[in-house]
C-alpha cells in the first residue's frame, strides 16, 4: 500500500483543500479522506461513502504527475499518519 496527502490550492468553498488516499499497488484508491476549508471531513472506502467523498474511478497518477499541476502539492505519508486521519474522520 501507498499513502499520500494532496493539498489542493483553490478558492472553491464546496471542494476539499486536503485529500488523503490509501492506494493499492496499482494506484487504485482503497480508502480516502477529504478535508474542507471549514474543517468538514468526508471519507470513503469500498461500499462506504460519507458526505460527497467517493473513491476514484481511475487509478491515481504518480506523485510526480500530480505535482506537475501547480494547484496540487502532493506528498507521500506513512500508514500511521493516514490511519490517524482516518480514525479522526470516521469518529465524527
Amino acid at each position: 500500500m501507498m499513502y499520500i496527502r494532496v493539498k489542493w490550492i483553490h478558492a472553491l468553498s464546496d471542494e476539499p483543500v486536503l485529500l488523503y488516499s490509501e492506494l493499492d499497488g496499482d494506484h487504485w484508491e482503497v480508502r480516502k479522506i477529504e478535508i474542507f476549508a471549514d474543517e468538514r471531513m468526508g471519507y470513503a472506502s469500498p461500499g462506504v461513502s460519507v458526505g460527497s467523498t467517493r473513491l476514484g474511478e481511475e487509478p491515481l497518477p504518480s506523485l510526480q504527475q500530480i505535482a506537475s499541476d501547480p494547484q496540487f502539492e502532493p506528498a507521500a505519508i506513512t500508514q500511521s499518519e493516514f490511519d490517524a486521519i482516518w480514525a479522526e474522520a470516521t469518529a465524527r
